[in-house]
């Protein structure tokens, strides 16, 4: 049997369409945490890091 000519094979070096989308979230929330604080000063939360469990 004969293998079917693929004219569009799958790309080893596109993003992982999940990564893609969960750095999108980040993004979104960083968004929103600036517009919310504007003019503030404090820096947004995403940025900063989770505290320890020390």
């Amino acid at each position: 049997m004969k293998k079917k000519f693929d004219p569009a094979p799958v790309d080893k070096l596109a993003v992982d369409p999940k990564k893609a989308i969960e750095a999108d979230m980040k993004m979104t929330k960083l968004e929103e945490g600036l517009e919310e604080t504007f003019p503030a000063s404090d820096p947004v939360s995403e940025t900063q890091p989770k505290p320890s469990r020390d």
